[in-house]
């Protein structure tokens, strides 16, 4: 079991995920970031400070974003399970449903 990344991250990208993950299993795509499964050990800190709430224990994804679950796996199918976030930096892409996500409006000035 991991935690996995649903949709409301999809443009956000906020990164307070990132710095409270003690294990550095985060990787930010193009559009959102992604929990590598593998690398996860499913303490929850990442969930708890994520400002769009887009975190969810495996077993407690909303079915509307049940998808997500296999998109985050889906993401490390090249890359496997490079050992942390932090020395890979970021990677341009993402997966679907991402890809097929429209893209989201600049904030009003």
């Amino acid at each position: 079991m991991a935690y996995v990344v649903a949709q409301p991250c999809a443009d956000v990208l906020d990164l307070a995920c990132v710095e409270e993950c003690p294990v550095d299993c985060i990787y930010q795509g193009e559009r959102m970031m992604y929990i590598q499964p593998e690398e996860c050990v499913d303490c929850g800190a990442c969930e708890v400070v994520c400002p769009v709430e887009a975190i969810y224990f495996e077993d407690d994804v909303p079915e509307k974003w049940s998808v997500y679950t296999a998109a985050n796996a889906a993401f490390f199918t090249e890359i496997g399970s490079p050992g942390g976030a932090i020395t890979v930096g970021k990677f341009g892409r993402d997966v679907e449903p991402v890809l097929s996500l429209p893209a989201a409006k600049p904030p009003a000035r």
